[in-house]
């Protein structure tokens, strides 16, 4: 049984990571800190667990380095979890959304069994970080700040360019070599895509702006409209009180 593309099967699994995140949460809601870490932290590590897996797995680690956003995403998981950090926290809110992507547009793991190795180490690990992050902040563990908008969007185009310049590195040094992966054919990576489009969204920002690495800019606008939904109240009551001071200040002057 295939796990499809947009079928009843996959639509359903998608149903199932909405329900396993909730009830999760749930569960969690009144619970010590103390269980909270210890019962989310096995679900953290789920990704790390599917790094392993990919570069052991497949015969070809060059072509499953951890260099796509959900596996620094996996790494950054327990991390957040385990220290609290507000900065990477914030930073998750956003990263969370790639994981959700890879769950929906399915496309490179569509034809993959259903009861699976592969679609184990694929589903169960997008789907906590997708919900990991959402939960770490409705159980109050991670603080949602609205200054921490300008540091999320540095650090993603940051790391991105750093993984593309990866990109440039590895492709380079395998050409120059004739490095060929399990296949049999030359490995020429493409992380984060930032060499060239794989998916239909990707392709759609790769018309826009043809030019390798730059496409990807075209995300900003996209995650600046989604930060600032999300950090809507905070931004409304921000301006509440800067519109109280002012005035009272103006009052003063005179």
């Amino acid at each position: 049984m295939k796990w499809g593309f947009f079928t009843p099967i996959h639509i359903a699994t998608l149903l199932a990571a909405a329900a396993m995140n909730l009830g999760l949460y749930y569960f969690l809601k009144h619970k010590s800190v103390k269980v909270q870490t210890l019962v989310m932290l096995p679900f953290s590590l789920l990704g790390v667990g599917a790094i392993i897996f990919n570069l052991l797995k497949w015969g070809s680690p060059l072509e499953y380095l951890p260099l796509h956003l959900c596996s620094i995403n996996a790494m950054l998981l327990p991390v957040v979890l385990l220290t609290r950090s507000k900065t990477l926290g914030n930073l998750l809110l956003v990263w969370c959304l790639g994981a959700l992507a890879a769950l929906v547009m399915n496309f490179e793991m569509k034809d993959v069994e259903l009861f699976s190795e592969a679609f184990f180490w694929y589903y169960f690990p997008h789907v906590f970080e997708f919900g990991l992050p959402l939960i770490f902040i409705k159980l109050g563990l991670v603080k949602m700040e609205a200054k921490y908008i300008p540091t999320t969007l540095a650090l993603t185009m940051l790391i991105y360019t750093g993984v593309h310049l990866c990109n440039v590195a590895i492709n380079s040094y395998c050409q120059l070599h004739q490095i060929v992966g399990a296949s049999g054919e030359l490995i020429q990576v493409n992380y984060m895509f930032s060499i060239s489009p794989s998916n239909p969204l990707v392709a759609l920002f790769y018309k826009l702006i043809p030019r390798r690495y730059w496409h990807m800019y075209l995300v900003l606008p996209i995650l600046a409209v989604y930060l600032a939904a999300i950090y809507a109240p905070q931004l409304s009551a921000a301006h509440r009180r800067k519109a109280r001071v002012f005035p009272f200040s103006k009052r003063i002057a005179h």
